[in-house]
Parts: C-alpha cells; structure tokens; sequence
C-alpha cells in the first residue's frame, strides 16, 4: 500500500530502510520480520499496513535499486561529450554507489534465488537501456560498430564484478584506479 500522509510515507522509508540492512547482512532467508520491525523500531502489525510479507519488502528493494543505479549513473554521465567518457563517468558513479549501499547490491545479487522475476527485470531494463546508447554512439560513429544487446551485457559485467570485488567484498581500493584500469581495457581492449 502506498501511504497518503506524510507520517505513513516516512514510516514506510523506515521499514524499507531497515530490511535493507537486515536483508543485507544477515540473507533473505534468515532475516525475519521481527528482525526488520526491530530494526526499523516499529510494531510488526505495522511492516503490514505497507506490505504483504518480507518477500514483497525484498523485491521492493531489488526495483529501488534499478531506479536509483540508473538515476544515478543518469545523473554522472549527463554532459559528458562522448560515449567513451561517459562509459567512464558512469562506471564510476556505479561503483561509488554500491560502496554507499553494499547491502542493497547484496540484496540484487541474492534476488538470484529468491526473486527470479525481479533479478531478471533489474538486468534486462538496465541492459536495454544500455544498449539503446551504444546503439545511438554506434550511429554517432563515436564507437565501432558490433552487437550493442552483447556489448550492453559484457559492459554490465564488468561492473557488476568489480562492484562485487572493490565496494562489497573489499572497499579500500582506490576507486578511481580500479575505474582507471576497467577503462583502459573498455577502451583499448587487450591487444598490445
């Protein structure tokens, strides 16, 4: 349910906020609903005002994190002049998102096999939408020409492994190293 006063929006974004953290550490299956109400200071009657249950609350998590990934990378890539630099802007902005949220990464890597559906739809929205602008910097001659949906994917892959390496699994690298060497191989590939 979607509240209608201001009270309810923010008890709402409490709740969410809360089984974001609790599905990030401790794993959809042995977070509880009493774990997450605990978490968000609220009564367990309440977390049902808004939701049906802790899977409705885990896939509302895994669509926040499409929206606010490509909000995000929106955001960092708007102005940039080529596609090349906005490749680079954006995998940046990528990464340093997921150290901010690495509990909401988590929480898409773990929809694998809980949220099948929502898995799929997070990938394969952000996917056309990737393809859609090599398609248009394809047809700008800013790129050479290939199979953008292919390249869409491989792009994506790449970030999704570092932001599994460098912001989940160990933050002190320094990002724009990482951001550095991805690109060197984004743009000139492994040839010598």
């Amino acid at each position: 349910m979607t509240p209608k006063t201001k009270r309810g929006k923010n008890r709402r974004e409490k709740i969410l906020r809360a089984a974001e953290k609790v599905f990030g550490t401790m794993g959809f299956a042995d977070a509880s609903i009493t774990d997450i109400t605990r978490e968000a200071d609220t009564a367990q009657g309440t977390l049902y005002i808004y939701f049906k249950g802790k899977e409705q609350v885990f896939s509302e998590l895994v669509e926040e994190m499409g929206h606010l990934t490509r909000e995000v990378i929106a955001q960092s890539v708007a102005g940039s002049s080529t596609r090349l630099e906005a490749e680079k802007r954006g995998l940046k902005a990528f990464l340093e998102f997921v150290r901010q949220r690495p509990e909401l990464y988590t929480i898409v890597e773990e929809a694998r096999f809980v949220d099948p559906a929502a898995y799929k739809s997070y990938f394969t929205n952000f996917a056309q939408a990737y393809q859609t602008g090599l398609e248009e910097a394809q047809a700008l001659g800013e790129i050479s020409k290939s199979d953008s949906e292919v390249r869409a994917w491989a792009l994506m892959g790449i970030a999704k492994a570092l932001g599994e390496r460098y912001a989940v699994l160990d933050s002190s690298t320094d990002i724009d190293h990482v951001v550095d060497v991805a690109f060197d191989l984004i743009e000139n590939g492994l040839r010598a």
